[in-house]
């Protein structure tokens, strides 16, 4: 059967087959810590009570027809308050764009600035970006990051790579890493991005940044979120920012996801958007509109949320520091934000007590989830190779003791490997 170019060469997603995997040994009845998906577990972390009865209600009352396309003037407006109040960021009702989660933004910003050929920069590892540069014909400039910045791009890697390119792909905090730019090291990308378009001609396109900033509301301890247009308000015309209420309210499967921008770019993706059929829910977006006005309700919320997977983080991280001064080859990065937490399992070339010499990343993993019943996923499922030997652990869909549990199976099945 013919199906075309892009279908043909569109690779697929590596999270979705390490679920295979998991879900073959879990049919075996085997116990396995799925810390793969950037999802929460519902029963684990429900949605904020207010917004469900929201959203049961805006059924109830029959708020079940077609939004607008742009989403509901309510939900953008309730949208710009909450951006001026938690941020300081002044962005009208026409410069907001409600989709059905952070996707149909990404997806739609590719589209609305990015031509065929166009060359993307994006840092790796990162996520998806590779996928929306296939799904659009972009060229990928991927830039490498290192540990020692928290797997954060710096403006001397991003430098060489800027010119004539027409989009800049950041996120912060990251996913995979759970890291965050510090505001030395974004303001000085923002100059770089300033200057970069001041030398171009008038009938060239811009660069363009899009900043994800899908897990700002969840920082730790003394970490804080910064975004380029408070730190270089010139940078307004050229940003677009990529929002929701997916993660901060753990609110995945709720679909409302918010972008804001320039309202020219806003209203192109509004017809993108559009075309897709991308729309949040209705009656999802009339109860968002009303809860993020409460913000007792919200603090109360987001307070409980960040305590609790924080909690999780921070015991990963101390186990595996703890693994680290036992002599094990493991590290971590102090976890800053979001729902995960950056772990170096430096154990390719090993050889398992049956012989096998695990030759990647990949290889590392899945012994892990047969021995350890742990899955965690490799860099190189977010553009790094596979001989590089960190990996993302996702904390929303277990619990504090499970996180627990874990920690003796994985010093255990390590041990086995010589």
């Amino acid at each position: 059967m013919k199906v075309s170019v892009l279908a043909q060469n569109l690779s697929g997603s590596e999270i979705i087959k390490i679920a295979g995997e998991i879900n073959e040994l879990k049919k075996q009845g085997q116990n396995i810590a799925n810390l793969t998906i950037g999802d929460f577990d519902a029963d684990i972390y429900p949605i904020p009570t207010e917004l469900k009865d929201g959203i049961i209600d805006a059924y109830n009352h029959n708020q079940t027809n077609y939004p607008p396309a742009d989403g509901m003037l309510s939900l953008r407006e309730s949208v710009s308050g909450f951006l001026k109040s938690r941020m300081g960021l002044e962005y009208g009702a026409n410069e907001i764009l409600i989709s059905g989660g952070s996707r149909p933004l990404i997806y739609s910003t590719y589209l609305a600035l990015v031509d065929p050929g166009d060359w993307v920069v994006f840092p790796a590892p990162s996520w998806n970006n590779n996928h929306y540069c296939d799904l659009t014909g972009a060229e990928k400039l991927i830039v490498p990051t290192r540990a020692e910045n928290n797997f954060m791009p710096t403006a001397d890697e991003l430098r060489p790579h800027l010119k004539g390119a027409t989009l800049l792909a950041l996120c912060s905090p990251l996913n995979p890493t759970g890291t965050m730019f510090s505001k030395k090291d974004l303001e000085e990308i923002c100059d770089l991005v300033i200057a970069e378009n001041k030398s171009r001609p008038a009938d060239q396109k811009p660069l363009y940044l899009l900043y994800d900033q899908i897990y700002s509301q969840l920082t730790f301890g003394e970490y804080k979120h910064y975004d380029p247009v408070t730190l270089r308000p010139e940078l307004k015309d050229y940003t677009v920012f990529v929002d929701g209420g997916s993660k901060c309210f753990a609110a995945t499967g709720v679909r409302v996801g918010w972008g804001f921008g320039p309202a020219e770019i806003i209203n192109n993706m509004k017809a993108i958007v559009g075309h897709m059929g991308a729309w949040s829910p209705k009656a999802e977006q009339v109860a968002m509109a009303e809860y993020l006005k409460n913000e007792p309700v919200v603090d109360t919320f987001l307070d409980t949320l960040k305590t609790n997977i924080q909690a999780s983080l921070n015991t990963l991280h101390e186990g595996f520091q703890a693994l680290k001064t036992e002599g094990f080859s493991i590290d971590s990065i102090e976890p800053m934000g979001a729902i995960y937490l950056t772990v170096k399992v430096d154990y390719i070339g090993k050889t398992t007590p049956e012989g096998t010499v695990l030759a990647n990343s990949a290889d590392v993993n899945f012994y892990l989830i047969k021995n350890a019943g742990v899955a965690l996923v490799p860099f190189s499922a977010f553009g790094t190779g596979d001989d590089s030997a960190w990996f993302r652990v996702s904390v929303g869909a277990s619990t504090l003791q499970e996180m627990k549990d874990l920690l003796p199976r994985v010093k255990a099945a390590l041990a086995k490997l010589v």
